[in-house]
């Protein structure tokens, strides 16, 4: 089962989560087989993050809430809140089988709430800039709660518009990297 994680940081954490670099990535190391993607998310037009977005590939709900509240920077205080979705991967492809690679250009979380009639469920056709594109469901997979994406564009809007705009609530576009090591 695939799921969409998102941590968002509590405000002034940066120093604690700067000292927990290493231990985050040992963690995440672990996980290096069922990860599809992750990275930072950050402040616009700077480097302070603001969180970080995990999608993995788990046996069940139950390890998912585990990879989540278990993961250090959690624990230690870093996280505000976290987002824990099923997810669907309908690019059938980890961030680092992006064709694109992972550098250059911006790049972008574009998380689509909603509910109600399920709407972009297959990817718009000539988006080469997705790097990774899915529904966002409830914890038993059988109903829509919106979409999320990570996206290479020229600036947020044209991030945004991977999405049909009128068939969200909301849609929260954040500037976001390729994350791990190198």
């Amino acid at each position: 089962m695939e799921f969409f994680c998102y941590h968002r940081d509590r405000p002034d954490s940066a120093a604690l989560r700067g000292e927990l670099l290493e231990e985050h990535w040992s963690y995440m190391d672990r996980y290096a087989a069922e990860m599809i993607a992750r990275g930072p998310t950050f402040d616009r037009g700077d480097d302070t993050a603001t969180g970080s977005v995990h999608i993995v590939d788990l046996p069940d709900l139950a390890a998912a809430r585990a990879f989540v509240f278990d993961e250090p920077n959690y624990q230690a205080g870093v996280y505000r809140d976290v987002m824990l979705r099923r997810w669907r991967d309908v690019l059938g492809r980890t961030m680092w089988d992006f064709p694109g690679g992972r550098d250059g250009g911006n790049c972008y979380l574009v998380l689509g709430l909603a509910s109600g009639e399920a709407a972009d469920l297959v990817p718009p056709a000539g988006r080469d800039e997705l790097i990774a594109y899915g529904p966002l469901l409830s914890d038993d997979g059988t109903t829509w709660l919106g979409t999320a994406a990570l996206v290479r564009a020229p600036d947020p809007d044209a991030a945004r518009a991977v999405l049909t705009l009128d068939r969200y609530a909301d849609i929260e576009v954040h500037d976001w990297a390729f994350g791990g090591r190198r």
